[in-house]
């Protein structure tokens, strides 16, 4: 049983590797998109969105498809998707082609995150599941280590259509490796009629979360800090890297390239690092809530001094912000004390939309924000950069005061809503 749990984990966490690598891959794409197509800032936002809006479009129908066929063939058949999106990016030679293939490639990577949670929650035992899970998680963060370094030594060596090209290669590979590793006795097996049901319920109880309180006043900072930071880390941190940096630097697209990895390995270390820390404080009798608004506090105020240009070690600041940047996610396990059971499912899934949304709309206002100032060779002012980021640290804050605000509901945890 040991050797199929690790069969499990590492076939689904590689598929969620892929996920998160197509997530961040414009962030190297972008200064060639800019050069070889004449892409603008706004271009390059509403292109690289276009993943989070096929994501989220297709977080229901999948949840859905997941619980009806199991996870080892929905996530290798919808991977085939993300494949056929690389394909047609890489061949592309106008905007609107390109957009068919990012948002494709979006609906095909939708599934491997929660494909794999729902392998490991048939597979491992339930007190293993907060490790385990986190363990995929970080597996999936080193594709956020490999969009820095590794994809600008790549993109040295190898037009940006190869990759790409390379890219929908590799991830039929990875959809035939989950297709054949990954078991096959726990797929499962229901009645159409019960499908149809499962569809109509997924919908109606998104419906009553939307309308909660609760709902909102728990997870709009969470959601805001998530937007906000793979916006960033799937794009713009790349222009604001190369435009926000001290005059004298020898190369800055190597520097670059390189804080971005740091960035990826400190997501990797924040992720697995703070959901343990989080359980011990809880023993202590600080709730998982406040620790979660502590840290995304810790994460706004990283931002304001990335910003303001604080005078510190830019490896420091960019491994803070970082391994802060997902401590939004425990926002996850906040929101199972304040709905029952029977509606987790589609809180998580409900959840999952809205930071997508986010994250779809602040790329392109973004780049919108960005294209206000003028261009020189690819690069804008740095008070272009500055400005942006004033703006979401504001909206951010503001998201703060009304989480940490003392709500007049006062609903008691798993009785904040009590529908369908």
């Amino acid at each position: 049983m040991t050797s199929l749990r690790l069969r499990v984990f590492a076939v689904f966490a590689l598929g969620y590797f892929i996920s998160y690598l197509f997530r961040g891959v414009n962030l190297g794409f972008a200064p060639f998109l800019a050069r070889e197509m004449g892409f603008t800032a706004t271009d390059l936002g509403t292109l690289t969105s276009l993943y989070f809006l096929g994501f989220a479009g297709a977080q229901i129908p999948g949840g859905v498809l997941l619980d009806h066929y199991g996870p080892r063939r929905v996530t290798a058949c919808v991977m085939l998707v993300a494949a056929a999106g690389a394909f047609i990016f890489g061949v592309s030679h106008n905007m609107a082609a390109m957009m068919v293939g990012r948002l494709l490639i979006g609906v095909g990577v939708s599934v491997c995150l929660g494909g794999a949670f729902k392998a490991t929650a048939q597979h491992f035992p339930v007190a293993q599941l907060t490790l385990v899970n986190g363990l995929v998680m970080a597996v999936g963060g080193l594709g956020g280590v490999a969009v820095g370094a590794p994809l600008s030594w790549l993109l040295a060596i190898a037009p940006w259509r190869a990759v790409s090209l390379g890219l929908a290669a590799f991830t039929v590979l990875v959809a035939a490796i989950i297709w054949t590793g990954g078991p096959r006795t726990r797929d499962t097996h229901h009645q159409a009629t019960h499908h149809q049901a499962s569809v109509l319920e997924q919908f109606k109880g998104t419906a009553h979360i939307l309308r909660s309180h609760a709902f909102w006043k728990t997870a709009t900072f969470s959601a805001l800090t998530q937007a906000v930071f793979y916006a960033m880390q799937s794009l713009w941190v790349g222009a604001f890297l190369r435009d926000v940096v001290p005059a004298g630097t020898a190369d800055i697209g190597a520097r670059a390239a390189s804080l971005v990895s740091v960035l990826g390995g400190a997501f990797i270390v924040g992720n697995i690092g703070f959901g343990a820390l989080a359980r011990s404080f809880e023993r202590r009798g600080v709730s998982v809530q406040r620790f979660s608004g502590v840290t995304m506090l810790l994460f706004v105020l990283v931002q304001a001094m990335l910003a303001a240009r604080v005078p510190l070690s830019a490896p420091l600041l960019w491994a803070a912000y970082g391994a802060l940047g997902g401590t939004g996610i425990l926002t996850y396990a906040v929101l199972a004390e304040y709905f029952p059971p029977r509606l987790i499912g589609r809180v998580n899934t409900t959840f999952t939309l809205v930071i997508f949304i986010g994250i779809f709309v602040l790329q392109i206002a973004i780049g919108a924000a960005l294209a206000h100032w003028p261009a020189l060779d690819g690069h804008y002012p740095a008070l272009a950069h500055q400005t942006v980021w004033a703006v979401l640290v504001v909206m951010q804050v503001a998201g703060a005061a009304w989480y940490f605000m003392p709500s007049r509901h006062a609903t008691a945890p798993r009785r904040a809503v009590e529908t369908q």
